[in-house]
């Protein structure tokens, strides 16, 4: 099976390294920290073959060039990003598939962050690393993207298997909550979650990844078609709610 070291990096980013004990191939996802995740892989015994980077962002592509200095590794990275971003060897879009080992990873077109951002599906291992267009209870701000844009990459997200556990690249979760228990009050699943998020940082505990039908019922971005939302935010159109949420959110 793949295995996810997780980490710590900057003020509030993760960091992932993901390891094909078979091939023992390594593939780094973003690399905000680059002798943080040099570290990490020495400290395994794991040899970076591969970044695959969702965005150009440079707390998600900043540490390229000194990464693949060090190691000789191949670079993977949005083709609509590209040329914001360093040192890519292979550029990718919705529909693509990179390898790790025996695994393969689905692009997925997650635009709104970013124009070009892309999710990395890891169908068989049930995982997907969503980088900022999806948070535990919340979404990237929407930076260059348009809300039927961003929507729509939503929706390509909901539409994985509900299993799927989602490495999200931020530890926004309780600031999120504050801002989801605003949103969609009455929602209990919600208020559980809620109450778990403030349970486990109050422990300094992580709370990525989390696990796709966890978000379906209480992310309110996700949840943008819901009539309930709808009513309260956006008058029956789940773009329109999307919007309000997310323009809400960027003010609360």
């Amino acid at each position: 099976m793949l295995e996810v070291h997780q980490f710590p990096c900057l003020s509030d980013n993760y960091g992932f390294l993901l390891h094909d004990p078979v091939s023992l191939e390594t593939a780094c996802i973003d690399t905000p920290d680059a002798d943080a995740y040099l570290r990490e892989a020495a400290g395994r015994g794991w040899q970076i073959t591969q970044i695959w980077n969702t965005h150009w962002h440079p707390d998600h592509a900043g540490g390229n060039a000194a990464i693949k200095a060090a190691t000789g590794c191949v670079v993977v990275a949005p083709e609509v990003d590209a040329s914001k971003i360093e040192a890519i060897d292979r550029m990718v879009k919705h529909g693509d598939v990179v390898s790790l080992g025996g695994y393969s990873a689905q692009m997925i077109d997650v635009g709104g962050h970013t124009k070009g951002h892309v999710a990395y599906h890891v169908p068989e291992a049930g995982m997907a690393f969503v980088g900022d267009a999806l948070f535990a209870l919340g979404c990237g701000r929407m930076f260059e993207g348009t809300a039927p844009q961003f929507w729509a990459s939503l929706l390509r997200l909901k539409a994985l298997p509900p299993q799927t556990m989602l490495y999200c690249a931020h530890e926004y979760t309780a600031s999120n909550a504050r801002f989801a228990l605003h949103a969609d009050p009455d929602n209990r699943e919600l208020a559980a979650y809620a109450e778990e998020i403030a349970t486990r940082r109050a422990k300094d505990q992580p709370t990525v990844p989390t696990k796709l039908d966890r978000e379906l019922a209480a992310n309110p971005f996700l949840r943008a078609d819901d009539l309930m939302l709808q009513t309260r935010w956006g008058g029956g159109d789940a773009i329109a709610t999307f919007a309000a949420l997310r323009a809400a959110k960027d003010t609360f």
